[in-house]
């Protein structure tokens, strides 16, 4: 007999989700005894010993190998009549692919593996706690964020590619989408806004603006501002960025950082298939 699961059990299980991810937030950041911790506890990522023009150029070589493979995969998709929604899903593709070209072809000197991070046990916890602990901040910040777009009379649709997850009517294609989300976005955008981004300017600039700066440059990606489409996501995205780049420094891994991103992107997909608005 098929299980049914109906909107209260998926309500259910996100509201549990979220008291979950408030009780860690209050564990290990919010109460007096985790922020006396944090406060005199050593970094377990220690500063990036590179110059800045070795940062400028591992920077460069990851972009425009995104740059370059999504530039290819627009000249080859020419030659096939595919929808609007595939272009731009395969488009996407290439694109995050290309972002693994730069750490493919030179070493980033980072102090951890790049591409092959230790997915061993303490890493998946930390992914999975950095996950739970993000998702009642962005949810809350989603919410003011919706609301201030209202009252401005901004355009607060979600972003289109979450659109072509709940539309999809090819299996192809939403099994492209699925893989690029869940294993390939999370490692060559944490590898460019976390590892080398973030890790760049933690000790440069101030540690609220190199936490806030690369959040902003990661959401501004989600966003079509010639349209304002996704705009609604923008705050939220900077939020979860924020959180994920803390994750990376609590730990020194860079793997938690992924691991967290690739929940927090599976469990966006699977709330999509439930019928229901990811935060």
């Amino acid at each position: 007999m098929p299980i049914v699961v109906t909107e209260q059990v998926v309500y259910t299980i996100e509201l549990a989700l979220l008291l979950l991810g408030v009780f860690l937030l209050w564990r290990h950041v919010w109460s007096p005894a985790a922020r006396a911790r944090l406060r005199f506890a050593p970094s377990a990522l220690p500063p990036w010993s590179v110059s800045p023009s070795e940062f400028l150029f591992f920077t460069f070589v990851i972009v425009i190998g995104a740059l370059i493979a999504s530039a290819a995969a627009g000249v080859a998709l020419r030659a096939f009549p595919l929808s609007t929604d595939a272009v731009t899903v395969v488009g996407s593709a290439a694109f995050q692919v290309g972002l693994l070209i730069g750490p493919c072809l030179l070493p980033l000197k980072l102090g951890h593996p790049a591409l092959l991070p230790p997915l061993d046990r303490t890493t998946l916890r930390s992914g999975l706690a950095t996950f739970l602990i993000a998702l009642p901040v962005v949810t809350v910040t989603s919410l003011l964020w919706l609301g201030f777009l209202k009252l401005a009379g901004l355009p607060a649709e979600q972003q289109d590619l979450l659109r072509m997850f709940a539309q999809a009517d090819s299996k192809t294609l939403l099994a492209v989408m699925i893989v690029l989300a869940t294993l390939i976005a999370p490692i060559t955008e944490e590898l460019l806004f976390r590892a080398t981004i973030f890790r760049y300017l933690r000790t440069r600039i101030p540690r609220w603006l190199a936490l806030v700066l690369p959040g902003l440059l990661f959401a501004s990606l989600h966003v079509n501002w010639s349209t304002l489409d996704g705009l609604a996501s923008f705050a939220p995205l900077t939020a979860l960025a924020v959180v994920f780049s803390l994750g990376y420094e609590r730990t020194g891994r860079i793997g938690t950082a992924m691991v967290a991103h690739a929940i927090f992107n599976l469990h966006t997909i699977l709330v999509l298939f439930a019928g229901l608005t990811p935060p």
